[in-house]
């Protein structure tokens, strides 16, 4: 069965990772029912994992009693996708390059430029615990070009 309507969910969870691990799985059962491509599911499942990580390891300090709210807005075309947890969050502007320097040697710090690099646009609030991220449907642009064209 493909869904065709518009999806729209706010999950409030507890800030344990198996448990939102298991949130992001059904979001992905959702993705994959509007027939995203195979590259999509991977672009939207790495950024949800490291979006997720990071608000219990860095926003929420690993403390299972706050809460990490997951919300979406899924159609055929896109999915927008918040992220938020508890913390003081950060400044997403002045992040060290892991790309650079002594930090290429660091075992963290790379989850921002995966998000960024894998979404279509990446916002945080201006607090910065809570991450804004949108994936077009790169089968629905095909489409929508084919059509275009014929």
């Amino acid at each position: 069965m493909t869904l065709k309507a518009c999806t729209h969910e706010k999950i409030i969870s507890k800030g344990v990772v198996p448990e939102l691990r298991h949130i992001c799985a059904k979001i992905l059962c959702h993705i994959q029912q509007l027939r995203y491509s195979d590259d999509d599911l991977f672009a939207i499942h790495l950024a949800m994992e490291e979006a997720v990580v990071n608000a219990v390891k860095h926003g929420n300090k690993q403390d299972p009693a706050r809460n990490v709210v997951i919300e979406y807005d899924l159609s055929p075309e896109k999915i927008d996708l918040w992220v938020t947890d508890q913390g003081k969050g950060f400044d997403s502007d002045h992040l060290a390059d892991p790309r650079l320097g002594d930090n290429i040697y660091k075992t963290c710090g790379r989850g921002v430029l995966l998000i960024r690099s894998y979404m279509d646009a990446v916002e945080y609030n201006q607090s910065g615990n809570s991450v804004h991220m949108v994936k077009l449907n790169s089968k629905s642009a095909c489409e929508a070009d084919k059509s275009a064209r014929a």
